[in-house]
């Protein structure tokens, strides 16, 4: 099977090319390295299945040709992480929606039979009040142009584009909405709130809560996340639907805080800031973020094979060789 990632040199891009390829697929990744790393890929550059593309979706010229070779693809390209998005609204505007129209026109235009797996995220929920999220729930989210929903806004609009182009043009489509993925290789550079813990603590450093630390999230193993992915893609039953990634255990950034310094037997305190102290501006966050997985149940069969434990402590122990 021919494999097209875009945004692949991410750590969740990079963690579905080491997947493909130990199935036996080629797999060809375009990124721009605005968030991806070439540190993420390096391994696999020698690869004889493996071949890589530093470029902008949004001007690369192999694209008509990357998707006629493709058998799948996955669509992960996007500018990420709150800090980038508060920091620049515009360029989030302009590249998660004008490259995912650029994607699919190249598919109508040459490809219309390719599958496209297009990821979204739980943001686009908004301020939805229910305890946890199904994917038939209601979108709510805040009015009088608040750019810190700029993100969920391209992300919800990339799905209905997919949607119009599976309708006029017949595209094969699953839109995931991923929850919170967490894993090796992820960086805290971009406000990432796992990575940016567990750098802190491994350094004896305190760690940063934003807000008053009660808010909760729900945190997915990457390895788990690409599973899930591939068993999406190979189940024909997902084709036109949206489906939650993630896992359902719960946990308070505080409690997630305090679970970090006691697995790395850090010294680190915890210190709390005010959000217009982190990001400079007035900023709003949700209560909660707990996916309704029945539907990712039923159409993978995988139940989650890797803790939030075990996670913490793979990104210790690969935070501690980094330091050495």
């Amino acid at each position: 099977m021919n494999i097209l990632i875009t945004g692949g040199a991410g750590f969740i891009g990079s963690n579905l090319v080491a997947h493909h390829l130990a199935k036996g697929d080629t797999v060809h990744v375009v990124d721009n390295l605005s968030t991806g790393s070439l540190r993420n890929i390096e391994v696999f550059r020698t690869h004889p299945k493996f071949s890589f593309d530093q470029a902008d979706l949004l001007l690369w010229k192999r694209l008509i040709s990357a998707v006629v070779k493709a058998d799948r693809i996955y669509h992960l390209a996007a500018i990420v992480g709150v800090k980038k998005v508060l920091l620049d609204p515009r360029a989030v505007m302009e590249t998660n929606i004008a490259a995912t129209d650029r994607l699919f026109c190249a598919a109508d235009a040459a490809h219309p039979e390719v599958q496209i797996l297009v990821a979204s995220s739980s943001e686009v929920y908004g301020f939805n009040t229910q305890p946890a999220f199904s994917e038939t729930d209601d979108i709510v989210l805040r009015s009088a142009g608040r750019l810190r929903w700029c993100y969920a806004v391209t992300k919800l609009t990339d799905e209905y584009l997919a949607y119009a182009f599976m309708k006029s043009a017949g595209v094969h489509v699953c839109i995931v909405r991923l929850f919170n993925t967490i894993g090796l290789n992820q960086t805290g550079q971009y406000g990432m709130v796992v990575p940016n813990f567990v750098q802190q603590a491994v350094r004896n450093q305190p760690l940063s809560i934003f807000g008053d630390g009660t808010q909760t999230r729900s945190f997915c193993d990457v390895r788990d996340t690409i599973v899930n992915l591939d068993l999406l893609c190979t189940n024909p039953a997902s084709n036109g639907e949206i489906v939650n990634v993630g896992n359902d255990a719960e946990i308070s950034i505080t409690d997630l805080a305090k679970l970090i310094i006691a697995r790395s037997q850090s010294k680190s305190e915890i210190k709390y800031q005010s959000y217009e102290q982190a990001y400079g501006l007035e900023f709003e966050d949700i209560t909660h973020r707990r996916p309704i997985l029945k539907k990712m149940y039923a159409l993978t069969n995988h139940q989650p094979q890797w803790t939030l434990v075990q996670t913490i402590d793979s990104l210790i122990d690969q935070e501690r060789m980094l330091l050495n």
